[in-house]
């Protein structure tokens, strides 16, 4: 395995240790300030690793098909746990992660299908604007909870908790958005290879 492998695979590791971290406090009723601060530990780590390997792979010549399949695999994980976590606790609404469900699996069922007719199914700039917005989300959502476990800016929480909501909705709204578009990716190299 190469560095842009051990990269990636950082954040399928990291993913259970973010969902351990988020809960421990709720399980224990302790470690709230602690919990949190590892929490953005973690974040920021996942979401170096995803903006980097890549960049390092192409720099270092070390594109691999594994790479290529295990780095949005790594990105979903990821993701998905942190919204899960989110969910759970009342920060994210849960048709918002019923909406990202929905389109992350999705794409996983039409690359599959674009795979086995050797075509894949590259990012898009829809794709690539509602990464942006998951990763936006990711740090609302984060930061709302700082304040809810530390008390920090805890005058401030209903404006956060209003651009927090915004924030999650752009996301899904780009979700579906995107979805469209690989949708209609997906029909065109059907009815080119018909």
């Amino acid at each position: 395995m190469n560095i842009a492998l051990y990269l990636t695979v950082s954040r399928l590791i990291l993913a259970p240790v973010f969902f351990v971290l988020f809960f421990l406090p709720v399980w224990t009723g302790s470690f709230f300030v602690g919990t949190t601060v590892l929490l953005w530990i973690a974040m920021v780590v996942i979401e170096i690793s995803d903006a980097i390997d890549g960049t390092i792979a192409r720099a270092r010549n070390q594109v691999t098909d594994l790479g290529k399949l295990l780095d949005p695999f790594s990105d979903v994980i990821s993701r998905l746990t942190f919204f899960i976590c989110f969910a759970v606790v009342g920060i994210m609404p849960v048709w918002v992660l019923i909406v990202i469900f929905y389109r992350e699996y999705g794409i996983v069922f039409l690359r599959m299908i674009m795979y086995r007719d050797g075509i894949a199914l590259a990012a898009r700039k829809g794709g690539k604007l509602k990464a942006l917005f998951y990763f936006l989300s990711g740090v609302g959502g984060l930061a709302l909870l700082t304040v809810q476990r530390t008390g920090l800016l805890a005058a401030a929480e209903p404006t956060i908790r209003a651009i927090v909501l915004v924030v999650f909705s752009v996301a899904a709204l780009l979700c579906v958005v995107s979805f469209a578009d690989y949708i209609s990716v997906f029909l065109k190299s059907r009815r080119s290879s018909a």
